[in-house]
């Protein structure tokens, strides 16, 4: 959805951005391309907590020499590593969450469950707990509690049972294994049955909705008031469900409950929902990009401060 992040971000010739989801730096080449196009130098901070994202987009970038830094860090230090660089009032900030292809398609990093190979799913290599640890080290009812919570997989007591009775698990088809011991093979039409079950953990491993949590937050302090945009791109219900509800929550001014008569929260908005509805990827870039199908953008525009006009 690079056209619709484009226009959500209302890319201006000399603005600044913030592309927290580096990792190929497609997103991000496209932004210091329309940034620049009527001669005004653009700059973008590009962060990515993958070290082999980095040196991916550290190359592509590299055309762009001092308009674009390069930093390695989880999206959820967005604050710490925009104040680091510079880059605070910018004129936008664009998520891109999830796993990436790069991550799917690497061999030896435990993603995927369409290879057989040390069961890992860190987005950093560095980070301390690997899915292997998940797995073997937790217990039965909070392992279910996590593949139920993240992967909203409804038979996820069954899975959890069956991961325990078959420890040690190491690796992607062990873990496979284990999950078609509890619920089948499952049809051929249906999605895999350890569909569900990898995503959670995968969540799990990264914190990433909790990262979201934080990341949104920091972004919308760092964009300029007003007119500062918010771009989100996720991939399925619990990351758009957690942006629309920020998106909503920051575009209210008052969240008392409905009965109470007076307002006594002092909240004002300071977000402004373009998009109410999430934007859909088109026809034709699911045909090309089948990993689009699910992809849900949201969009929203930082207001001036209260008092000030807009």
């Amino acid at each position: 959805m690079l056209r619709e992040a484009l226009e959500g971000l209302a890319v201006a010739s000399g603005g600044r951005y913030v592309d927290a989801t580096a990792g190929l730096g497609g997103h991000s080449a496209a932004i210091l391309e329309a940034a620049t196009s009527e001669g005004a130098p653009g700059r973008l901070l590009a962060i990515d907590r993958d070290p082999n994202a980095i040196l991916v987009a550290s190359e592509r970038l590299s055309a762009y020499g001092d308009a674009v830094v390069i930093a390695r860090g989880a999206f959820g230090d967005l604050a710490e590593i925009a104040e680091e660089h510079g880059f605070t009032e910018v004129d936008g900030v664009l998520f891109d969450v999830g796993v990436s292809s790069l991550q799917l398609e690497q061999p030896g990093r435990g993603f995927s469950f369409q290879r057989d190979e040390p069961l890992d799913m860190r987005m950093d290599p560095d980070a301390e707990t690997s899915a292997a640890d998940l797995v073997n080290r937790t217990d039965e009812a909070s392992l279910a509690s996590i593949i139920y919570e993240y992967g909203e997989e409804r038979r996820s007591r069954r899975i959890a049972r069956a991961i325990v009775e078959r420890r040690p698990i190491r690796t992607t088809k062990e873990l496979v294994a284990a999950i078609e011991a509890a619920v089948g093979r499952g049809r051929a039409r249906d999605i895999h049955p350890a569909t569900l079950t990898f995503q959670a953990l995968r969540i799990a491993v990264n914190e990433e909705l909790q990262q979201l949590d934080v990341a949104l937050d920091a972004a919308r302090q760092l964009l300029k008031a007003p007119g500062g945009r918010l771009v989100v791109i996720s991939f399925h219900s619990l990351e758009d469900r957690r942006v629309k509800e920020f998106f909503r929550l920051h575009a209210k001014d008052c969240i008392c409950p409905p009965q109470q008569p007076v307002c006594t929260c002092d909240h004002r908005a300071t977000l402004r929902e373009v998009t109410r509805r999430p934007l859909r990827p088109t026809l034709d870039e699911v045909n090309a990009n089948p990993r689009a199908r699910s992809a849900r953008l949201r969009v929203a525009e930082r207001l001036a401060p209260v008092g000030e006009a807009a």
